[in-house]
């Protein structure tokens, strides 16, 4: 059996770092999705429980798309956190991790609303008619009783991040060094940056004029 040499141990460790990074950033943000969903009755919440679960069912490549029109160099998002922050996630680590995130939350966030919906509300109630403020019956009970399906949520949600490939090759592209983790890696040597920066650009400009033609004919 041949070692693993440095370069593949360098993906290894991007690979882990990505999908850590990914489950950490979901982890509070699928909770809360979960708890809303679980717990309350609100207008618009069908549409939520469809937007949370739509990577599910949209192409990951087309995922990766709509976050490449949102947090590219030229998106809305993209160039709002360029301009306040510096940050940049295109073609960079940070935006594979999101687009492993994405993907990740609606696993992640069933997961929990089970182990959620499970907790007797009884408990609850009971916790409140004895004085406990909404928190700390959340903290109390909800929380604890709630772990299991937080530690499943979690595995699913790192797992998943871990095998991402269609939503990260579109948005950070195949670069090595930058975001080219385990996936990625299996298909081959990537091509010259400037060759994937140019494919983007067509990308993005077909979908513009897709985009035009659209309005025209309406």
């Amino acid at each position: 059996m041949t070692w693993p040499t440095a370069e593949e141990w360098s993906i290894v460790a991007l690979s882990l770092k990505v999908s850590v990074v990914a489950v950490v950033l979901t982890l509070p943000i699928a909770y809360g999705f979960a708890w809303l969903l679980a717990r309350r009755r609100f207008p618009g919440r069908i549409l939520l429980d469809a937007a949370v679960h739509l990577p599910l069912v949209l192409p990951p490549v087309v995922t990766g798309w709509v976050l490449l029109l949102l947090f590219g160099r030229t998106g809305p998002l993209g160039r709002w956190l360029e301009q306040a922050t510096g940050l940049v996630l295109v073609f960079r680590w940070t935006g594979a991790a999101l687009a492993a995130a994405v993907m990740a939350l609606p696993l992640m966030v069933r997961a929990m609303r089970l182990s959620i919906e499970a907790v007797d509300r009884r408990l609850v109630g009971a916790a409140r008619t004895l004085g406990a403020t909404p928190w700390r019956a959340f903290r109390t009970i909800t929380l604890p009783l709630s772990l299991p399906g937080v530690a499943a949520g979690t595995m699913l949600g790192f797992a998943r991040s871990l095998g991402e490939f269609g939503a990260t090759i579109t948005f950070a592209s195949n670069i090595p060094g930058q975001t080219r983790t385990l996936p990625l890696a299996m298909i081959g040597p990537a091509p010259p940056v400037e060759r994937q920066v140019r494919g983007v650009r067509v990308f993005r400009a077909v979908g513009k004029c897709d985009s035009c033609f659209r309005r025209n004919d309406g």
